[in-house]
């Protein structure tokens, strides 16, 4: 179980789609912070969701600590769990209702990033962090132990 969770047979171009998605995540996290009227709980409470001050802390914890775990390549596997659950429901909460409102193009437009950091996330959930991380560090470091 352990050398599947921090396993990955891929390359150092890897690296590519972490910095993408963690970074994202870690901008967008820190934002719910900063700006929370509109990127945290004033946000939530606007599309409806339950518990929006809770909810936009909660969030944006959750969207620092794994985006800077994915950033490092660290538990990328698990970090990529949180991000996929909080696209998911990006994409049902905000994007669907989008889709009988404005139509398919208003709505494609306005999922674009949620729709790339869902895939990038499964990428990484699919194929690990790649050979620069950490997870590949600790995977060597353990099977040399063994």
């Amino acid at each position: 179980m352990f050398k599947k969770l921090f396993a990955s047979s891929v390359g150092k171009s890897v690296l590519l789609i972490r910095l993408m998605v963690g970074l994202v995540f870690l901008s967008e996290g820190i934002q719910k912070f900063l700006f929370p009227a509109t990127r945290g709980a004033g946000r939530f409470e606007k599309i409806g969701l339950p518990e929006p001050e809770f909810l936009g802390n909660f969030v944006g914890s959750f969207e620092i600590v794994c985006g800077l775990f994915i950033v490092l390549g660290l538990l990328t596997r698990l970090a990529v769990l949180p991000t996929i659950t909080i696209m998911l429901v990006a994409i049902v909460s905000t994007k669907l209702p989008m889709l009988s409102e404005d139509g398919f193009w208003s709505m494609a437009h306005a999922a674009r990033t949620d729709f790339a950091m869902l895939l990038g996330s499964i990428y990484l959930l699919i194929v690990g962090p790649g050979s620069l991380s950490i997870d590949h560090m600790l995977a060597d470091r353990k099977s040399d132990s063994t």
